[in-house]
């Protein structure tokens, strides 16, 4: 949603609060970027690519293998690699409420005073559930708006249904649902197939809360594999949409959703 934003307003930036499981240094591609710098306030300065202020906890940890590789065989289609990504965050809440907060307030999204006046949008991806994450950053930061994804099954609705209970009862304005893996389409029959249901229930679940579905995201192979890749699909030029009307899906499907989100937010 980020990169679907910038086009429309330049000054947009990513924070990964996902303290335990940080998948941003992974998805823009950063993963082997160095440690980030300080400025002279002792303030983090986020990395940055594919035109995006990038900063989360994966950023910061070791960088020491934790399974030192046993062969020296490189498999050239495999975008793993077993000796990163592996520190392991082992905390308890009050060390995740620090973390959380430094995350919030400790990060200089001037970009070190490149960009006079910070940013315009912050998007923050949050870990699924109700735990420390998603309190302090309610508690704490005035939050314009929060997307809530899910997919169709009644397992994932559940908690979504928690989750909203949350962020309406700390007063963070939710501004609709978004269906993930909503539908997978055949390349062979062309033939759409739910593989996690219908979207029926996510429908009565929405309207039952009061929320509207803002849209819904189709699961299309090559979204994973450009994440894997760290070049999201939303970059145009990357791939060829016309070889997968699925690509196009995702990329109309999440261009609406970021414009459907700033005109709410303002």
């Amino acid at each position: 949603m980020a990169l679907a934003m910038h086009p429309s307003r330049p000054r947009v930036g990513i924070l990964d609060l996902d303290i335990f499981g940080p998948s941003l240094p992974r998805i823009m591609g950063l993963r082997d970027a160095p440690e980030p710098e300080v400025n002279n306030f002792n303030h983090i300065i986020p990395l940055v690519n594919h035109g995006l202020q990038c900063m989360s906890m994966g950023f910061l940890l070791s960088r020491d293998p934790q399974f030192p590789s046993k062969t020296n065989k490189t498999d050239m289609g495999s975008t793993w690699r077993s000796n990163q990504e592996s520190a392991p965050i082992v905390w308890r809440g009050l060390m995740v409420q620090k973390a959380t907060q430094q995350l919030l307030f400790e990060v200089d999204w001037s970009g070190g005073g490149n960009i006079p006046g910070g940013i315009d949008v912050l998007v923050v991806d949050l870990p699924p559930g109700t735990g420390d994450v998603a309190l302090t950053l309610g508690q704490l930061v005035h939050v314009d708006g929060a997307v809530i994804v899910s997919t169709a099954q009644d397992v994932a609705l559940a908690d979504v249904k928690k989750g909203v209970a949350m962020f309406q009862k700390i007063k963070v304005p939710i501004l609709g649902m978004l269906l993930n893996m909503s539908h997978f389409r055949c390349p062979s029959c062309t033939t759409q197939h739910d593989l996690f249901g219908t979207s029926a229930s996510i429908e009565s679940a929405a309207e039952e809360m009061g929320l509207e579905i803002l849209g819904k995201l189709p699961l299309v192979p090559q979204l994973s594999m450009s994440a894997d890749r760290g070049v999201p699909l939303m970059l145009q030029g990357f791939y060829d949409a016309d070889s997968d009307s699925g690509v196009t899906d995702v990329r109309s499907t999440m261009s609406d959703l970021a414009e459907t989100v700033i005109s709410r937010i303002g």
